[in-house]
């Protein structure tokens, strides 16, 4: 049989194919997040186990956001002045020790809710610096016609790994913490090897000297661009109401009454959407209209959240779950994009710590919150109020942020200095 020519085959501009450096990007990202899932279900349950109280649960959000909070400005300049893979390797490095350290506390008994908490302490400070550095590496090998479809591959895995992560971590803390932790290491491990194989353009760094002026730079930027500062907040304060995932442990434990492995399925509930849509977006990259279709996910999510928070059924509570992740991945390809490929290169850095100080906030902080409000109203009530308040800060946004609404295509993003 006479095989099909292919010589005059002629890839499309947002091909993948044959992108170098792709694969220890994606490898690095999916192995670093199978391990932060395991250690987040481990911490969650056995600090709850360990204090029974919804507000501890919420302490551990905050403890990773302040030490975020005092370093992110910081570590922003720091990755736009020295070897951004370099510094992931740092970072990648010590929390392989510390997940060592937890695992060797737990196993010997020693590993009290105070340790636990400056533990996590400790890698949210890591984050700070890992984060900013981290985000720069797929912008340096893509161009703007691949990055929305090299994002939301790196989101496919990444929700892989988080479907993965819950699962296992549940079933892995039923043999105990130790284990957990333990697995936390090696897959950090594993993360930094995939980021010692990376091979990056060369990168001079910023060479301005260091000032007030540019290391707050990327918070001036955001001033100049109303969208990019519009997308990022809308992020920051639509998962901060809407933070139902800090409440799966009380969920699973007091509402639907189930175990460790029945908190792994609720944890990975938001994964299997976010990974359904990853996967759509990575084969049909959206063509247009990216500011109406992000609005619309994040008013899917508010009504997710609700549903969620009104279920006492299992099957009910994971598809609600798996919608709210198909709409939360649907918005962070396209702030990721525009984050990404509207900001200059010796900018990335600083923009992007100011992009992760807003999702530390949502997330972290919206733990915090989440605890708080649900042990002053109950959890059923905090969850349902939160979603609500998502829906109520989609539509003010659309009129507060006109030039996000109208975003059309985002290959057509361009930087500005």
């Amino acid at each position: 049989m006479a095989r099909p020519d292919t010589s005059d085959f002629i890839p499309s501009p947002d091909s993948l194919h044959g992108l170098r450096g792709l694969r220890p990007v994606l490898v690095g990202r999916a192995l670093s997040a199978l391990s932060a899932q395991v250690l987040a279900v481990a911490v969650g349950w056995q600090i709850y186990a360990l204090t029974h109280s919804v507000a501890a649960l919420g302490f551990v959000g905050l403890v990773q956001f302040l030490p975020m909070l005092g370093l992110v400005f910081i570590a922003g300049h720091v990755a736009d002045r020295h070897d951004r893979r370099r510094i992931v390797q740092i970072c990648q490095t010590i929390e392989v020790l510390g997940a060592i350290l937890m695992a060797v506390a737990a196993l010997t008994g020693h590993l009290a809710p105070w340790a636990i908490y400056v533990l996590v302490a400790a890698f949210g400070a890591l984050r700070s610096f890992e984060a900013p550095a981290q985000q720069t590496f797929l912008p340096a090998i893509a161009t703007p016609a691949q990055f929305p479809r090299a994002a939301a591959l790196s989101s496919s895995l990444f929700q892989t790994a988080s479907i993965i992560g819950p699962s296992l971590g549940g079933l892995l803390y039923g043999l105990g913490a130790g284990l957990c932790y333990l697995i936390c290491a090696i897959g950090f491990a594993a993360s930094l090897v995939a980021t010692t194989m990376l091979r990056l353009p060369p990168y001079a760094g910023n060479r301005s000297p260091m000032s007030l002026a540019s290391v707050f730079g990327g918070i001036a930027f955001l001033r100049r661009r109303q969208d990019l500062l519009g997308a990022i907040s809308l992020d920051l304060f639509a998962v901060l109401l809407g933070g139902a995932t800090a409440m799966l442990p009380v969920y699973a434990s007091d509402v639907l009454h189930l175990g460790p492995i029945g908190l792994g399925m609720l944890r990975s509930g938001p994964a299997l959407g976010a990974l359904a849509a990853s996967l759509i977006l990575a084969r049909y990259p959206l063509q247009g209209r990216c500011g109406p279709i992000m609005f619309l996910a994040v008013i899917i999510f508010g009504i997710a959240t609700i549903v969620f928070g009104l279920s006492h059924d299992l099957t009910l509570s994971v598809i609600a779950l798996a919608v709210l992740g198909a709409a939360d991945v649907i918005s962070v390809v396209v702030r990721g994009a525009l984050a990404q490929l509207a900001t200059p290169d010796g900018m990335r850095g600083r923009v992007s710590a100011v992009n992760m100080l807003f999702i530390g906030s949502s997330n972290q902080l919206g733990e915090f919150e989440s605890g708080m409000l649900a042990s002053a109203i109950g959890p059923e009530s905090a969850v349902v109020l939160g979603g609500i308040g998502t829906i109520v800060v989609a539509g003010l946004w659309i009129r507060l942020f006109p030039r996000l609404w109208t975003l059309d295509r985002l290959d057509h993003i361009k930087p500005e200095e």
